[in-house]
């Protein structure tokens, strides 16, 4: 049994004015947060930093105070480095066990691959960008192998052979050829 679904008991008017009223609630309390954060440091650098007494001073009290504004901008720079890189160590290792996590769920699923038909300039196009720009004949750069001929004797009558080795003449020719 497919129930319809329900209408809304709240009518597009009374929606509309509701929507408007929590946006202006979130206006007002982002403008109060916004406020409180000015407000707050203010008063943080008030007491970190106290207001400069500049006049009656000698170029020596000048230097001496310059010099110490400098070691502290240097304490702070080294402070605000220190936190920056136990925040980025941090995030690492949040996101390092995330990644534990979501394999030990066992949610990760291979896609099923599909064997996709892609011409050698197509892979080379997407392989290597725009470098390639005309065709590459494969077939034309692979190596040719010749096939040796096999030696073939000639074929001749046996009794000029036999004729040629009977004597002196033909035990010199097979003594000679065996060494």
């Amino acid at each position: 049994m497919s129930e319809a679904p329900k209408k809304s008991k709240i009518t597009a008017s009374r929606r509309l004015f509701l929507k408007t009223k929590l946006l202006k609630t979130a206006a007002e309390m982002l403008e109060k947060t916004k406020e409180e954060r000015r407000l707050q440091k203010e008063v943080t650098l008030t007491e970190k930093v106290p207001p400069l007494q500049l006049s009656g001073l000698s170029v020596q009290d000048l230097q001496a105070l310059c010099k110490e504004l400098h070691r502290k901008i240097d304490v702070a720079d080294e402070e605000r480095y220190d936190i920056e890189a136990k925040v980025a160590k941090n995030v690492k290792e949040i996101e390092d066990l995330n990644q534990k996590v979501f394999e030990l769920k066992g949610k990760m699923k291979r896609p099923a691959l599909r064997r996709v038909k892609i011409s050698a300039d197509a892979m080379l196009g997407a392989l290597l960008g725009s470098k390639v720009k005309e065709s590459v004949d494969f077939k034309a750069n692979l190596k040719t192998v010749k096939k040796e001929e096999e030696k073939k004797e000639e074929v001749t009558d046996w009794r000029k052979n036999v004729e040629a080795m009977s004597g002196m003449e033909g035990r010199k020719k097979l003594f000679n050829a065996n060494q």
